[in-house]
């Protein structure tokens, strides 16, 4: 090899090992409220740039070298093997878009700890890569401690604030600094040991040099373990006195896991060794979780995106495959036999506790630098194997130590490299773009968010509709979407009401705009047809269409009831129901609903707030008082609360008096023993009031015709929705 072709690699392994290195000194530390999630999806482009320039680099560096050289460690395999498990769940989720968008950020971990493990390949790049790893958990653990004593730094509002974290969460934060927290102590161990070649294992990864070079490392290393231990300490005592972690209970993640892989009818055996689709726990808890969750006082109205513990999610969202090829993964581990203090913990918190995409690719990481140490412990089993394009009777490849002589020509070994080189160009070029688009429309639409916080619509609008026609895969784009276009054309709509002579123009964009939301909600509940929540969208903008749009009652009760079916044990489900029924005067149906979430949860003053509607509106008046009572024993301890059914009960007194109503206009309700052993009234009561649509459209005579919802899957056997709209409905 010329000495220009080694200056050239030189150059290349400098530059990726740079890039590297910022992204494990940034990537706890970098957040942006430019994106809709301040806090992820910053991390998620970091990392998806980095991994793709280090992917490139890595290619040409191939053409340069003209060979394929590639190092292999005994995770390779289950790596794959987890990443080709998620992959096809994700392909096969009936939120298939959904789920497919949250496995390209683990897709980038795994790629990840294959770049660290062919790039890093000397005591110096680990030192390296660790600093900087101990460095971003340094100054993480400075901005907390400083936030705690209010000294603000951050110029932004929003991180004026003592629990104010980079990482979005303070159990991220522990987690993050905890796993961190060994790497610091691997470097600074001659601060308590002088002998460092006598020490565990796992510490002869360290670069030699003077006694003097020691020292100086060990100082600043155990400076840095100092300042991560007082951030660790800090975060902890926040989480556990200040603010407690919000966690989903052990029992109902587990449940919840069970049931998705063993009760998911119509597809039992997909879901058992798929689950869900990974990303898709939501999904999971709404429709598995069972009514005893609803005895939570505190979490009850919570809905979990992520399970008790990893395992736990993994079997939830990948089934019995996903979490068995993650165990294979620690299998592997296990059999070094050597311990390394960082991936033991990591382990340890995938069984505990829930992590999110930065643990998860802190996981990669901390995986791709312990599969570096073994490799200078090991060379053998770590070997770099270079590969070679040969005759098909041979073989169509062969793979031999990295130096060793082989038979093939010149042009032969160039051949290789180029055809690599090609697929890596055509792997990043797809992801890259793919990954452009979704970040550059969650900047356009957190703009539109911005602006429709200003009250400024038409931009709210236009933004949003640039976001989706950037990336029409994202299901939560479409629904606020067709929120927007309801409040549009409701505020039309009332503006046109107070003008004597119609406005044929007018009225023409407000049936523009009701158009677009009904196709915005659809294409949502299309796109993620599992979500109750996009189902419980559908359901809004149908039921503001009520005396507006023909079928718009019974369109508004259909897609209500698929979000019931989707979250059966939700009493707010009943009660939105339950609304419906209350606004078409269906008061026997209204009170069938209110009574379920009654019985969903015995202490939900707002369930019999609305029972008691409903049966006073069917001059019930009697079993309406009691559920009035029962409100306002619930309510005791909110002042507004008691104020408003008082006298909402007074006045009910007078009207059963007025109308002289006796002893047997009691029966019939069932609502007297339900009013009996109910808990003391606590202050975590959501506000009591007659369930409402969040906007009405004015009636029209004639009804203006409008779409109905998509064909909906049969409950419980969930399959792909069929629909005449397309993802990206173009208003």
């Amino acid at each position: 090899m010329t000495d220009t072709r080694k200056e050239i690699l030189s150059y290349i392994d400098t530059i990726s090992m740079l890039l590297l290195g910022v992204l494990f000194l940034v990537f706890p530390l970098v957040f942006t409220s430019q994106t809709t999630d301040p806090f992820g999806l910053p991390k998620q482009a970091l990392l998806a740039t980095v991994v793709l320039t280090s992917l490139i680099l890595f290619g040409v560096r191939m053409v340069v070298a003209s060979k394929v050289a590639l190092r292999t460690t005994p995770f390779d395999f289950p790596v794959m093997l987890f990443m080709i498990v998620v992959f096809v769940s994700a392909m096969l989720s009936i939120n298939r878009y959904d789920s497919l968008t949250n496995f390209v950020p683990l897709l980038y971990g795994a790629l990840l700890f294959f770049v660290i493990t062919n790039l890093i390949k000397k005591e110096s790049s680990i030192l390296f890569a660790v600093a900087a790893l101990v460095i971003g958990g340094g100054l993480a653990s400075i901005l907390g401690i400083l936030s705690y004593f209010k000294i603000y730094v951050l110029p932004y509002a929003y991180t004026q604030n003592p629990l104010f974290t980079p990482f979005g969460s303070l159990l991220d934060q522990a987690i993050y600094l905890a796993l961190i927290l060994p790497l610091a102590g691997y470097v600074a161990y001659p601060l308590v040991s002088p002998y460092i070649s006598s020490g565990p294992a796992g510490f002869k990864w360290l670069p030699q040099g003077d006694k003097s070079a020691q020292t100086t490392r060990a100082v600043a290393f155990g400076t840095g373990f100092l300042l991560i231990l007082a951030g660790l300490a800090l975060t902890v005592y926040e989480l556990f006195v200040v603010q407690k972690p919000i966690i989903l209970p052990f029992e109902t993640g587990f449940r919840t896991a069970f049931a998705q892989i063993s009760q998911d009818t119509g597809r039992v055996m997909q879901s058992f060794f798929l689950g869900s689709g990974y990303g898709q726990y939501l999904t999971s808890f709404t429709r598995f979780k069972d009514a005893t969750y609803n005895l939570n006082p505190q979490l009850w109205s919570f809905t979990f995106f992520r399970s008790s513990s990893f395992v736990l999610e993994l079997l939830a969202t990948t089934g019995v495959l996903g979490l068995a090829s993650f165990v294979f993964i620690l299998y592997r581990f296990v059999k070094e036999k050597h311990l390394f203090a960082p991936l033991v913990l990591a382990f340890i918190a995938a069984f505990l506790l829930p992590l999110s995409f930065t643990m998860q690719i802190l996981f990669f990481i901390l995986l791709g630098l312990f599969a570096a140490i073994r490799s200078l412990q090991n060379p053998k089993k770590y070997a770099d194997l270079e590969y070679y394009f040969v005759a098909l009777k041979k073989g169509l490849f062969v793979a031999a130590p990295e130096g060793e002589t082989h038979h093939s020509t010149q042009t032969e070994s160039r051949i290789l490299p180029g055809i690599i080189f090609i697929v890596l160009m055509v792997i990043v070029g797809a992801l890259g773009y793919m990954t452009g688009r979704y970040v550059v429309a969650d900047v356009t639409f957190q703009r539109s968010l911005v602006a429709a916080s200003q009250n400024n619509g038409l931009q709210t609008y236009n933004l949003q509709k640039a976001a989706i026609q950037m990336f029409p895969y994202r299901d939560t784009y479409y629904r606020i979407f067709s929120q927007t276009n309801l409040a549009l054309a409701n505020s039309l709509a009332i503006q046109e009401s107070q003008n004597k002579t119609p406005n044929q123009q007018t009225q023409q964009n407000i049936l523009t705009l009701i158009q677009q939301s009904i196709n915005g909600g659809r294409s949502a509940v299309t796109l993620s047809p599992l979500t109750a929540l996009n189902w419980n969208n559908l359901s809004a903008v149908y039921r503001a269409l009520i005396g507006f749009g023909q079928n718009a009652d019974q369109f508004a009760i259909a897609t209500n009831d698929q979000a019931r079916q989707l979250d059966p044990n939700n009493p707010q489900q009943y009660i939105s129901l339950g609304g419906i029924y209350y606004q078409l005067r269906a008061w026997e149906d209204a009170q069938r609903q209110f009574q379920i979430a009654v019985s969903l949860k015995r202490d939900y003053a707002n369930a019999y707030y609305n029972l008691g509607h409903a049966l006073e509106e069917k001059s019930d008046l009697q079993n309406a008082l009691i559920s009035y009572e029962t409100v306002k024993t619930l309510v005791v301890n909110d002042k507004e609360s008691v104020k408003k059914i008082t006298e909402e009960i007074d006045v009910l007194k007078k009207k059963i008096g007025e109308q002289q109503k006796t002893a047997d206009q009691a029966s019939g309700s069932g609502a007297a023993g339900q009013a009996e052993n109910l808990p003391a009234g606590r202050q975590d009561q959501p506000p009591i009031g007659v369930d409402k649509p969040s906007a009405q459209l004015p009636e029209r005579d004639p009804q203006e015709k409008i779409p109905g919802p998509p064909t909906t899957p049969p409950a419980g056997g969930p399959t792909p929705v069929k629909t005449s709209v397309t993802p990206s409905p173009k208003p």
